[in-house]
């Protein structure tokens, strides 16, 4: 800027002395009457020039002064580069910070995103567990229902019972001679020999529904028990996984019994029973010729069976408990993730399903005694869980394998009701059956009632009543003066008999 000031005025300066010459010039081409005229522009020229003089001075001391300035902005204009440069190096490491706090943040949502998902898991199988006790509910109700009917056809078997013996009996001390007195003896013993066992499978039918209603009590007990009992157990879980993780972590088959005492643990806190529900320790050989030997064989309805197994490394996770500073602990927890990816290869070589049988679900449960340790592992590696999918592995900690196992025991309960309820309805079936033949007896014994009936006064009419009658005729002998060692009796049979049919009609229920 302040080069161009001075080209500014060093024109300036020369045109006015070239103006001034050529003033001169004109003046001195003028008449010599002009001679003063010529000292008066002389003498105001010098005065000019040295006004001009003067003001180059001025103008020189001003370049002078603009210089300086110019120096002092050129100098202003280096700071403020620098500045500028410092201020874009700033928000390049203030966006490197905001990028790195981003990511954490990402990891953040990433890892409540999997809690909420376990939330959910957790919420779903709260859900189930309040449907199978629901059902639960419905079925003991069920059952009591069929034991009030059983009662009640019950008593109506023995007032029947009581009501045909007493029909018997009058009619055998009415109507009846020595033969059908034994005939009324011996249909009532028949009828006593058919409905002994019949009594004895209504005994037998209020025995198991007793049974299964107080076993159906004593789990419902169980359960809200367990339920009450399961966040302190989980708690305590995992303060002895931590503690035993530390102690153990230098033998490896230490780590692995303890891994099975864990998992042992998990599965008597859910009710299944060894043996039964599941196995352990079970060999079984591949296709390879490999002796293979899961923890656990889970047995599900249906002969379907789910491998767990508990044999994981937690010696990095240890260390990153108790590294000193975060780069040990991000160093640790990255070989904690590559030991659980490595343990997912392992599984999926193995391929224990395989092995098992067709019986066995496609994915083996790698059990991870302490949920911290899962947790770590998956939320610094977020595709660690897809490729244990992809491999027919899932990760299994102490409270989601309770959870399952929970289910498990929920649905072999149910198993048990339903095979229960077909017993059931098998043995009311049964009694049905014996009910109908009952029935059909029991009409049977009636129609024979009403055909003796009928004999009984057929013959009493050709006794009385007949052309041919017998009775009168004796009478009239004893008109005339006939007589026997006893009188003949005045009314041979009563008339009050009744009819059978008439005694037992509209007793019996339809058959």
């Amino acid at each position: 800027m302040s080069q161009m000031l001075i080209l500014l005025a060093v024109p300036l300066t020369g045109l006015l002395v070239y103006l001034a010459l050529a003033r001169l010039l004109r003046l001195r081409q003028a008449s010599p009457s002009d001679a003063s005229l010529l000292r008066e522009e002389r003498d105001r020229l010098a005065t000019e020039v040295a006004a001009l003089r003067a003001d180059d001075v001025r103008q020189a001391a001003e370049l002078a002064r603009l210089e300086e300035r110019a120096a002092a902005v050129a100098r202003l204009e280096a700071e403020l580069r620098a500045a500028d440069e410092r201020a874009r190096s700033a928000d390049v490491r203030a966006r490197a910070g905001e990028q790195t706090q981003i990511e954490r943040e990402e990891a953040m949502r990433q890892l409540q995103a999997r809690l909420a998902g376990a939330d959910e898991v957790q919420a779903g199988l709260r859900a189930k567990l309040s449907q199978l006790e629901r059902e639960q509910v419905e079925a003991t109700t069920h059952l009591a229902h069929s034991e009030r009917a059983n009662a009640e056809m019950r008593a109506f078997l023995e007032d029947a019972r009581a009501r045909l013996s007493a029909t018997f009996a009058e009619l055998a001390g009415k109507t009846f001679d020595e033969r059908a007195q034994r005939a009324a003896q011996q249909s009532k013993g028949d009828l006593e020999a058919l409905l002994k066992p019949f009594a004895e499978r209504l005994d037998g039918f209020r025995q198991r529904v007793d049974t299964l209603y107080g076993e159906e009590a004593k789990e419902r007990a169980a359960l809200a028990g367990a339920v009450n009992e399961l966040k302190t157990l989980n708690q305590d879980m995992a303060t002895q996984a931590a503690a035993l993780t530390r102690a153990l972590k230098g033998n490896a088959k230490v780590r692995g019994d303890w891994g099975e005492l864990m998992l042992e643990n998990v599965l008597r806190g859910s009710g299944l029973e060894e043996g039964a529900h599941y196995e352990r320790q079970q060999s079984s050989v591949d296709d390879d010729g490999r002796r293979l030997r899961p923890d656990v064989v889970v047995r599900l309805p249906g002969e379907r069976r789910i491998v767990v197994d508990s044999k994981v490394n937690l010696v990095a996770w240890e260390e990153a408990m108790n590294a000193d500073t975060p780069e040990a602990q991000q160093e640790a927890l990255r070989r904690h993730a590559v030991a659980l990816r490595q343990h997912v290869r392992d599984l999926a070589d193995r391929n224990y399903p395989r092995a098992v049988g067709a019986s066995a679900l496609d994915v083996t449960v790698a059990f991870v005694p302490i949920e911290g340790a899962l947790s770590a592992a998956l939320g610094f590696d977020a595709a660690l869980q897809g490729e244990a999918f992809e491999r027919g592995v899932v990760f299994a900690s102490p409270n989601t394998l309770m959870a399952v196992l929970r289910v498990v025991d929920r649905i072999w309960t149910r198993e048990k009701i339903q095979k229960q309820a077909l017993e059931i309805s098998r043995a009311g079936g049964l009694l049905l059956d014996a009910l109908i033949g009952f029935l059909d007896d029991f009409k049977e014994v009636g129609s024979s009632l009403e055909d003796a009936t009928e004999a009984f006064r057929s013959a009493r009419n050709r006794l009385e009543q007949s052309s041919q009658a017998v009775l009168p005729r004796a009478r009239r002998l004893v008109e005339l003066g006939a007589k026997g060692k006893r009188a003949l009796p005045d009314d041979l049979v009563p008339d009050d008999a009744g009819d059978v049919a008439a005694m037992v009609g509209g007793e019996l229920p339809p058959a």
